[in-house]
């Protein structure tokens, strides 16, 4: 992996109705507030950003799309719906050595939830970083957590397997539903 090669993955990515726009440390004061949704965080490990300069920091450090080990390319879209600017979530993947993106994923905040926004941006995924040579996605899902399992199944990821406890939660085990798309 180059670092040019991880740039070139992280373009910006125009679907219908959005953009996906490569996440910089700007965007931190754009999505903090929407970030600090507690509903967001239902199925997924990470917390709220504690504060806007700390979410501004953690992002500036991703801005090369590039690991420090120069084994993989962290790729981090903003979703910005076309029609009036709003931003309405982030996609993000890794792209490893073999070309293969492994942790598929996506937040979306619930005034964005039910109207196709995730499944739209998830598409665009996919059909960029195929079009870039990326033959394998995949992605974990908590068990449960059926509404981001459509998505992946409507974007073309099948379900591979259950493993078992594989994340915490806040305190709890939770199993996580394994999705591949692979051409």
């Amino acid at each position: 992996m180059t670092p040019e090669r991880a740039q070139a993955l992280n373009a910006r990515i125009d679907t219908p109705r959005l953009v996906l726009e490569p996440i910089t440390a700007a965007h931190a004061d754009l999505l903090f507030a929407p970030l600090q949704d507690e509903r967001i965080y239902r199925w997924i490990s990470p917390v709220p950003p504690a504060t806007v300069e700390r979410l501004r920091a953690r992002w500036a450090g991703t801005e090369a799309r590039f690991s420090p080990a120069g084994d993989e390319a962290w790729l981090n879209w903003a979703v910005r719906r076309i029609g009036d600017g709003a931003y309405l979530g982030k996609v993000d993947a890794s792209v490893d050595a073999a070309n293969v993106a492994t942790n598929v994923g996506y937040l979306f905040f619930p005034e964005a939830w039910g109207r196709g926004y995730a499944t739209e941006a998830v598409r665009g995924t996919v059909e960029h970083l195929a079009r870039l040579g990326i033959r394998e996605l995949r992605a974990l899902v908590t068990a449960g957590n059926d509404a981001s399992s459509r998505v992946l199944v409507k974007a073309g990821f099948v379900r591979t397997r259950l493993i078992p406890d594989n994340d915490t939660i806040r305190g709890v085990k939770y199993d996580d539903i394994e999705y591949v798309l692979r051409w």
